[in-house]
């Protein structure tokens, strides 16, 4: 049986850290090609917030790094098989241009295959505050079939520090994929 496959798109929204750990739980699971998809705003972000050294780190662990101009790609075809595709974080310009099938980059082509597919695509929205165009926008592509994800941290699993945070949200993020691996990530498991 062929592994499955998932595709990562990284932009440029602030929450580099979500992306780079979920390139890594991804790696860590064993059996899954992982294809990247980093645009240019991420590497950026991703320099400052991860250090300049962040995509480096990441490339060992997947299977494909695709250019972000190249929307001949095979993750640009409905004809490629992926479990799904998470883009974290997804900045507001990125999920504007899913919610209006602008297909651009191959960010928004790859998104804009998994929406036509009906598989799985979880956007780790990343703005505060929203307005009104953004809610709008996260409305259409739920619409769409999208998984609207915004990285909004839990606390019932008691973190002990940012590191925590993150590797729950990835966890939540990768489990969302339904995946047939156990969860990732800690389950609430009531109060008494």
């Amino acid at each position: 049986m062929s592994p499955e496959r998932v595709i990562v798109g990284i932009t440029g929204a602030s929450g580099a850290a979500l992306a780079v750990r979920i390139v890594e739980r991804l790696a860590a699971l064993g059996d899954i090609e992982i294809h990247l998809v980093v645009s240019d705003a991420a590497r950026r972000t991703l320099d400052l917030e991860c250090g300049a050294d962040a995509l480096e780190r990441l490339l060992p662990l997947v299977h494909r790094h695709h250019p972000t101009g190249d929307i001949g790609a095979s993750i640009a075809s409905g004809s490629f098989p992926v479990r799904g595709m998470i883009v974290a974080p997804c900045s507001m310009q990125t999920l504007s241009a899913i919610a209006t099938g602008r297909t651009d980059t191959l960010i928004g082509r790859a998104a804009d295959v998994q929406l036509k597919e009906r598989r799985r695509l979880i956007l780790l929205a990343r703005e505060t505050p929203l307005h009104l165009g953004h809610l709008r926008n996260m409305c259409a592509v739920t619409e769409m079939g999208a998984i609207v994800m915004p990285p909004v941290p839990a606390f019932y699993h008691r973190p002990q520090s940012v590191a925590d945070i993150v590797d729950h949200l990835a966890a939540r993020a990768i489990d969302l994929l339904a995946m047939p691996h156990p969860s990732l990530a800690k389950p609430w498991e009531g109060a008494g």
